[in-house]
């Protein structure tokens, strides 16, 4: 047996079988590259190259940490792992691979020596650098940097020469590794702690190639591997045959040849070497590999070429033939079977040889380590003493000259080469090439960023006019987007180009930077060189320069083109630039979000790149967004690189400034799990920088900055670090004020807080205690935020969002596993990022239903950043997309509404019919007492209503549990809107039971007229038994007139006096006023009241309001006219519906009831309190009472005289005189009472059932029409109409009779569409046809009964209808007589005279003109649409804009167009000029201590108000009138009708 010494040399026979059989059956090496790729499930991809965004994709087996059980998906696995810098990648077996081992060592297996002694299958595995070959042949170029880079950072071997067995050549990697930097401080610079940091591939560095001769008993790449590592840390930096699958028969990467390198740390008791060295292996015999030997002979400083025979003269003449540039050193085993010492020293003699040049394995005298150091002193010899340097771009030429191939040589990337090149090559100074070809980003931008917050935050105003300074701030914008427009603009291409000009900017970069350190360092040296270290200082801060810098460039030139005509060529020539930068943005390329420099979003560029990029991936696909934040340098970048296997700048000099946004597309598999398309990550600037700590708004910036991270995140990282209590209290406040200003706008994104570098396995139980002192400093940063924010409810962070101190807590292990620059990656730490990615995304699954389309995030950004430039974030936040969620929310609502208010119409309709048909025929089963059976009504209602209002609130419930999107935006609301249902249902109740109570006191009334009726009939049955002529007749009927009237209760003088119920009414309402009211109130006569026309004036109210308003009087105005004013048009307003109630109430042609006047005193009650802006004194009250309800009893009065009992009765004498006639000579009247009983009975009851239907019918006819929708639509469509018509008299109009023109402009509406289309007629035509139903059913039904009677045979139909139609009581009357006719006769007659009348109501709608048709109606359409749309009625106590908040029971009220204060009538006292201001701009947070009710929101496009500036400057001097026209600013001259136009559009968020 060998010894153990020689068995940890020797490699595995099976190594060597498989390699000569690869080299014997070279023919076949074609169809073991395709075998290969088809065992692998890459051969689609040989051709069709896999692309990094594929890569990057987040798909199932994303959430998977197992290779799988095919081999198909080991290349996957590999770069999964590989992506996320972890060390383990190449350790690639399949599961069922793993499995089957296992299975045949199992405990319960019995023992069998076959598969004791007989090796493994190896059949079944795949060597790693077979993946790893075939991987790098499948991908594009770009795949292959990201590849080199990672596996370079994992401190693996890269591919320096890749062989392709189909082709037999190889190809020098030049391109994959252009992207790989490597920081080193050599021994030289270890006193200075200097550092070089350099490209690799321009790095100049001795290569030291490892070779193998034939067959070797030694394993080079372990014995490699231990020369490369120090004692304290081995490493696999190559792949050997004693590491997983690492023994498998090579079938593709024979050949191979891979590069790695040393670099020094400065510290001689670890570094292995002093200076930075290459160190190159070449897979496979030198012998069967001659070209990839050549190259390396002419590359290498030295070539140690490993052994165990020399024996063959192909081998001789090998090693002594060749042109080498490099020293050779001969590496055998002497104690190998086959070694030949005779052969040995004919070689080296051959190459003159010294024994500094061999080295040979001696048994027991050199054990391993002996060995690895002999080998490390010869290696540190050529290191330190060789000449032979050169870089691997050099090594191209010799490539070259051998024939391999060079991957950069493809000529897309040597034009994008030579276009970088042309541009890098005149950058001498960074900041000067800045300053001249990258002007528009300089001074001009952070002076645009400076005017567009200060148009906001008007913080340098002074005394100035608000409108005017706003007018000269965009003055001054426009002369600096000319100066951009001023610039020549330079050209530039595509990927590869973006690719080199990136690595040539950093190039420079890095160079310049390390040459203004070195002078930093030198100046510092002489404290007397404060300005020139100043100097230096900016220099080194504005000497960064990558491709952000020349895209920020283009943002700048196309924002300047958008303000030059729509005709310049410029202008037209530069609309492509957005979607340019949003195809790249598609393909992996980060786009800069926050420019870092000026802290400032090129609003229109990033929205337009956004528009773009969704015409590109089609419209509505969904992104979910992560974001990190943290402390600068606390490795937030490489955490996303790692996490998600992007790559954001972390290279030196590079910290990221501002934010970088980055999409990754989400694979099909994972789109249903996470309900998205694409995942945005964005990357953000350290906060608290030491750069901007020395500027004095170092804070807001960071805050600005959090704000709108946060605000578009689903997920927030924040990066801690729990050492630094102070600091990370600061860290703290800004992104818990953050979350707060996202929880209340409506956002709610989750936060993972992460702990970086902390590696203990116990971390997370140990930080129990720090975790519990982190929730208490966030408690404490919540109550501060909360208090500067002013909404101090906030009390702890679990109020602010959803935050669990266990699973909201990560800890990760540091990033290196030693000391850099050797050190590879963490295996923990890539393993800790992966949990933690797993549980990102398992939280981004959580919240799939907040996911926005691209457009809808680009609205919230655009939102976002508006508001964050105000002072006052919350206060000043509005949204569209929240505006849409609200919309769509109050839509929903009003639906809901409207079908609870149907509904009880319906009922309240059906028990009015209960109590007129009380008493009758038609009643069934009810109370004999009407009181009781009120109140029974009454208690069916209450539960009706309670049956409503829950189902409403269960909509609600379920509204706020859906998936739609942004339903999360207005969940602030959802206590607000259930308020507002169980508000409608009391005023749904409180109406109800007022017209049940009405209805009943009417029917009450009509006992009197039914007691004559009966007393009729009976004095008809006894005057049939006497004989008389038509004289005695006569005299019989009126001697029996006189007696009825004696004998009733009622008599023609006895008049109710309603003015006396009315006044009594009148005082009890007016009773909580105290005696001062009453004492108005005794002052007057209620019937000398409301004859002329109602004017009140008082001088008290004045001064009343001068000492409420306080110190913001100076926003109003006071002038007695428009105090006066104020009141009298809120009297009119009152007056004008209190008119129409009367008017209504009196058509019903009813006696009157107190409940009427209730009513009416409930109005003005209601409208008094809604309009508590307009001041108004006890006096004002009590007058404006008097008025109406004097008008009011004047015209109930006349209603009741009309419908007194007697007065029917003398009217209905000559038509019972006749009835008694005709019973008396038995006339057949069969035909005759058929007729009356359709004409008189029927046909009123059908057309009283069709008004009350009609009025519902046309309400959702008007629903449908966009305009009536919403109230923002209605709102929009009104506006648009002013615009449209242009009339100076419609908008004065509009201002000062806001309620009547709305409702006048309604009914408008409603004529008009209904003139232009027969829907009213086919609804009346619906309505009469299921009457006619109704009653021919009924008589049918009627028919069948047994008895003959006729009063039988008409009951039973009464009866039949009462569940639909009112038919008077007195009807059986008319049919006693008929006893002895013939029912079916009758029956007959009377489905005729139905279907005359049918006909007959047809012609009579067809011919009745609506506007007529409208004034009948139950329910009226105007009103209702009226309290439907206007909403609360509430206007803006500055300007008088209609409150536009959703929902009966809103408590803070808002308008989304506000007016300049001129139109609302308000001059300057010392000119008399109308006011220009409007309190979107002139608002501060201190008007919410007068009116806490009220919420102003800025103009937060500086372009919503644009309507009413177009209309007040168009119309200025007819506004005036009696006071001086307002003095303009200039820009609202500018404002065209269609910018007028397209300001409603943005302001009711009109799409």
């Amino acid at each position: 047996m060998k010894s153990e010494e020689e068995n940890s040399f020797e490699a595995p026979e099976e190594k060597n079988r498989s390699e000569r059989l690869s080299v014997e059956t070279s023919m076949n090496t074609k169809t073991q590259l395709a075998r290969l790729l088809e065992d692998l499930g890459l051969e689609q991809y040989y051709r069709k190259k896999i692309q990094l965004r594929k890569i990057l994709e987040i798909d199932e087996k994303t959430l998977i940490d197992e290779p799988g059980n095919q081999k198909s998906d080991l290349p996957w696995y590999f770069l999964r792992k590989l992506v996320m810098v972890n060390v383990t990648a190449r350790n690639v077996t399949c599961t069922s691979v793993c499995n089957s081992c296992s299975d045949n060592t199992s405990g319960n297996a019995k023992l069998s020596f076959e598969n004791l002694f007989n090796s493994t299958n190896t059949d079944d595995k795949v060597n790693p650098l077979d993946i790893i070959t075939a991987l790098v042949l499948c991908s594009d170029g770009f795949l292959q940097q990201e590849i080199a880079l990672k596996m370079s950072m994992c401190q693996f071997s890269v591919p320096l020469l890749l062989p392709n067995c189909d082709t037999n050549q190889c190809t020098l990697m030049l391109w994959a590794m252009r992207d790989i930097v490597k920081k080193c401080r050599p021994q030289s610079l270890s006193e200075s702690k200097g550092f070089i940091e350099d490209r690799i591939v321009l790095s100049e560095l001795p290569m030291i190639s490892f070779v193998r001769l034939g067959e070797c008993s030694l394993s080079k790449s372990e014995i490699l591997n231990k020369l490369l590592s120090n004692s304290q840390q081995y490493h696999d930096t190559f792949v050997h045959c004693n590491m997983e699958c690492g023994d498998s028969p090579r079938r593709i990467s024979n050949r191979l040849t891979e590069i790695t390198w040393y670099l020094p740390g400065g510290n001689t008791n670890i570094d292995i070497f002093s200076q930075p060295v290459a160190v190159a292996n070449l897979r496979g015999d030198i012998a069967s590999f001659q070209t990839q030997y050549s190259f390396l002979c002419q590359t290498s400083a030295a070539i140690f070429v490993f052994f165990d025979h020399l024996g063959s003269e192909s081998e001789f003449s090998l090693l002594t033939n060749q042109q080498n540039k490099a020293q050779i050193f001969l590496v055998g085993n002497y104690y190998s079977k086959r070694f030949s010492e005779d052969a040995f020293k004919k070689v080296a003699t051959e190459l003159g040889l010294t024994n500094g040049n061999i080295i040979i394995i001696r048994k027991k005298q050199k054990n391993e380590a002996d060995f690895v150091k002999s080998l490390r002193k010869r290696v540190r010899d050529v290191v330190e003493n060789s000449k032979i340097k050169m870089t691997i771009e050099q090594m191209a030429d010799v490539a070259h000259e051998l024939g391999i191939l060079v991957d950069e040589d493809s000529p897309e990337c040597q034009t994008a080469k030579t276009n970088a090149e042309a541009i890098t090559a005149e950058i001498e100074h960074i900041f000067k090439f800045k300053e001249d070809q990258l002007p528009r980003q300089g001074e001009i931008w952070k002076l645009l960023t400076w005017l567009e917050k200060e148009e906001f935050r008007l913080q340098h105003i002074g005394s100035e006019n608000i409108e005017d300074y706003k007018s000269e701030l965009q003055k001054k914008k426009k002369e600096l987007r000319k100066m951009q427009n001023s610039y020549e603009i330079p050209g530039t291409e595509r990927f590869y180009f973006l690719k080199w000009i990136q690595m040539n900017l950093d190039d420079v970069s890095r160079v310049k930077l390390s040459e203004l350190r070195e002078k930093y360092k030198e100046k510092c040296k002489n404290p007397e060189n404060k300005e020139e270290i100043k100097k230096i200082d900016r220099q080194i801060s504005n000497s960064s320069l990558g491709t952000e810098h020349f895209f920020r460039e283009m943002g700048q030139i196309y924002e300047a083109s958008l303000s030059l005509p729509q005709t310049d060529p410029a202008h037209q020539q530069l609309q492509h630039l957005p979607k340019l930068c949003a195809e790249l943005l598609l393909g992996g390329f980060p786009l800069e979000l926050v420019d870092g420099d000026a802290s400032n979003i090129p609003l229109r560029w990033v929205s337009d790149v956004l528009s773009q990029l969704s015409d590109l991936v089609s419209p509505n696909r969904k992104i979910l967004v992560v974001t990190v934040l943290g402390v600068q340098s606390t490795g937030k970048s490489t955490l996303l690189n790692t996490m998600f296997g992007v790559q954001f700048a972390v290279s030196s000099g590079r910290c990221t400034r501002g934010a970088f946004m980055l999409l990754i597309k989400i694979n099909e598999d994972m789109k249903k799990v996470l309900n998205c398309d694409f995942m945005l990550i964005i990357d953000t600037e350290g906060l608290k920088s030491p750069e901007l700590a020395q500027l004095d708004n170092s804070y807001e910036h960071d805050n600005e900055l959090a704000t709108l991270v946060v605000g578009l995140s689903d997920v927030t990282i924040v990066n801690i670090a729990m050492e630094n209590s102070t600091e990370m209290k600061d860290i703290l406040q800004i992104v818990v004020h953050a979350f707060l200003r996202m929880k209340e706008v409506g956002k709610k994104p989750r936060c993972v807080f992460v702990h970086q570098n902390v590696s203990d396995v116990s971390a997370h139980e140990k930080n129990l205690r720090d975790r519990k002192l982190l929730l208490e400093q966030l408690n404490e940063m919540t109550q501060a935020a909360a208090r500067m924010e002013k909404k101090e409810e906030n009390k702890s962070f679990t109020d602010v969002m959803e935050y669990s101190p266990d699973t909201g807590n990560w800890y990760i292990p540091g990033l290196w596993n030693g000391n850099p620059p050797m050190a590879p990656v963490n295996a923990g730490y890539s393993e800790a990022v992966y949990e933690l990615k797993k549980h990102i995304i398992q939280l981004l699954g959580n919240c799939g239903s907040s996911a926005n389309d691209i457009m809808d995030f680009k609205e919230w950004m655009t939102s976002l950043w508006t508001a964050v430039k105000h002072e006052n974030f919350i206060f000043n936040f509005r949204n569209s997309l929240v505006a849409d969620a609200y919309t769509s929310l109050c839509a929903e609502l009003d639906k809901w509404e409207w079908e609870f208010k149907k509904e009880m119409y319906t009922w309240v309709t059906n028990a009015e019919r209960r109590i007129s048909n009380f008493g009758t025929i038609a009643a069934k089963s009810e109370s004999s007492d009407m009181r009781e059976f009120l109140t029974c009504l009454k208690s069916e209602a209450s539960t009706e209503l309670s049956t409503l209002e829950i189902k409403l609130l269960e909509n609600l419930t379920q509204y706020f549990k859906q998936t739609e999107p942004h339903v999360y935006l207005v969940e602030g609301h959802k206590e607000e809107f259930s308020n507002s249902a169980k508000s409608l249902r009391k005023e749904m109740e409180r109406s109800v039971f007022n017209q049940l109570t009405m209805a009943a006191e009417i029917r009450e009334g009509m006992t009197e007229m039914d007691e004559i009726k009966k007393n009729h009939i009976k004095q008809i049955e006894t005057a049939k038994k006497v004989q008389m002529s038509d004289e005695e007749l006569d005299k019989e009927f009126d001697k029996m007139w006189n007696e009825t009237l004696k004998k009733l209760s009622f008599s023609e003088q006895k008049t109710t006096n309603v003015f006396t119920n009315v006044s009594h009414c009148l005082r009890i309402n007016l009773s909580h006023r105290g005696s001062h009211a009453c004492e108005l109130l005794s002052q007057k006569s209620l019937q000398n009241c409301g004859k002329e026309p109602f004017i009140y004036t008082n001088e008290n109210i004045l001064n009343r309001a001068k000492h409420t308003l306080g110190r913001v009087a100076k926003w109003f105005i006071f002038d007695n006219d428009i105090m006066h004013n104020g009141q009298q048009k809120l009297s009119n307003s009152i007056i004008d519906d209190c008119t129409q109630f009367v008017s209504e109430r009196v058509k019903r042609k009813n006696k009157y009831s107190d409940t009427y006047i209730q009513e009416i005193l409930h109005m003005i009650d209601e409208k008094l309190q809604n309009n508590q802006d307009v001041k108004t004194e006890t006096e004002f009250e009590v007058s404006l009472k008097q008025h109406i309800c004097g008008f009011a009893a004047r015209e109930f009065q006349k209603m009741h005289e009309e419908n007194d009992p007697y007065r029917c009765l003398v009217k209905n004498k000559e038509k019972f005189r006749d009835d008694f006639k005709d019973v008396f000579y038995k006339r057949d009247q069969c035909q005759k009472k058929a007729e009356e009983f359709a004409h008189h009975y029927l046909k009123p009851a059908v057309e009283d059932f069709i008004s009350r239907s009609l009025g519902l019918d046309i309400i959702g006819e008007m629903l449908t029409c966009e305009q009536f929708r919403t109230r923002m639509s209605f709102q929009y469509s009104l506006l648009l109409d002013l615009l449209s018509k242009d009339d100076i008299i419609n908008y004065v109009s509009y201002i000062d009779s806001y309620e009547k023109y709305i409702k006048t402009w309604i009914l408008n509406q409603i004529v008009e569409h209904f003139s232009t289309v027969s829907t009213i007629f086919e609804f009346e035509d619906r309505h009469l046809q299921s009457c006619i139903r109704s009653i021919n059913d009924a008589i049918n039904k009627a028919k069948t009964g047994k008895s003959d009677e006729m009063k039988t045979f008409v009951e039973d139909i009464c009866k039949e209808l009462g569940d639909k139609l009112v038919i008077s009581k007195d009807v059986l009357g008319v049919f006693m007589i008929l006893n002895n006719a013939d029912k079916e006769q009758f029956a007959d007659w009377l489905k005729a005279s139905v279907n005359n009348m049918a006909k007959d109501l047809r012609k009579e709608f067809q011919t009745l003109n609506f506007e007529v048709k409208l004034q009948h109606l139950h329910v009226h359409p105007q009103n209702e649409l009226f309290n439907k749309l206007v909403g609360c009625g509430k206007q803006c106590p500055f300007c008088k804009a209609p409150c536009d908040a959703g929902g009966g029971g809103h408590t803070e009220h808002f308008a989304l167009l506000h007016r300049p204060r001129g139109l609302g009538d308000f001059s300057w006292p010392n000119t008399q000029k109308l006011i220009t201001d409007i309190c979107s701009s002139l608002v501060i947070s201190r008007y919410k201590e007068i009116y806490p009710d009220w919420k102003i929101s800025p103009d937060v496009t500086l372009e919503a108000s644009d309507h009413w500036k177009y209309v007040m400057a168009k119309y200025k001097r007819d506004f005036a009138g009696h006071t001086e026209a307002a003095d303009i600013p200039k820009s609202w001259n500018e404002i065209t009708k269609e910018q007028a136009e397209k300001s409603l559009k943005e302001s009711f968020y009109v799409r």
